[in-house]
């Protein structure tokens, strides 16, 4: 279930594998974060965020755009920000498994592979980059998060979190494989 956030972070020290998303422990790094980036500085900010990525987040500004709905771009900043949490004590261990329980059913739903939720992924990203294109807050380059994606589905990259858990996984993370 972690994985599904494996998109959004490029860190050299972050984990894709665990619940906790850093190499070291920082809360701080993680407080500060979720403050800048989300203006979250609160258990309830948090909740907030979730629901809204969980409702409707992106996903109705590419509806508009493109005629579809990329729930992928959202899933992965969904359990991105709920590592956050866990990581600087918003949240406990056992609600962040829970909030990644929660998201875990619409994503299987929707997608039947990795490759299917990356290429929905770089579309949310696009709809999103497009509207801050020109702003203080530009992103990094489409080809950055595309070479990123490669990476992750690429069979050879025995690192990758996507070879090392398969699509089926995610909604069984109790079962052994």
């Amino acid at each position: 279930m972690v994985s599904l956030s494996a998109p959004v972070s490029r860190d050299r020290d972050a984990l894709r594998t665990t619940l906790y998303p850093f190499t070291r422990i920082d809360d701080d790094r993680a407080r500060r974060w979720l403050a800048e980036q989300w203006e979250i500085t609160s258990r309830d900010g948090l909740a907030a965020r979730l629901d809204e990525l969980a409702g409707s987040g992106y996903r109705a500004r590419a509806q508009q755009v493109l005629g579809v709905s990329p729930l992928a771009w959202d899933a992965a900043l969904y359990v991105d920000i709920s590592r956050r949490g866990f990581a600087c004590g918003l949240i406990s261990e056992g609600e962040a498994w829970t909030a990644l329980k929660n998201i875990v059913p619409a994503v299987v739903s929707a997608y039947a592979s990795w490759e299917e939720y990356a290429d929905h992924y770089l579309l949310g990203r696009k709809v999103w980059r497009d509207r801050l294109t020109g702003t203080s807050d530009e992103p990094a380059p489409q080809a950055t998060a595309d070479a990123h994606l490669r990476a992750l589905l690429d069979p050879a990259n025995r690192a990758s979190p996507w070879n090392l858990a398969p699509w089926s996984t995610i909604s069984h993370p109790d079962r052994a494989r």
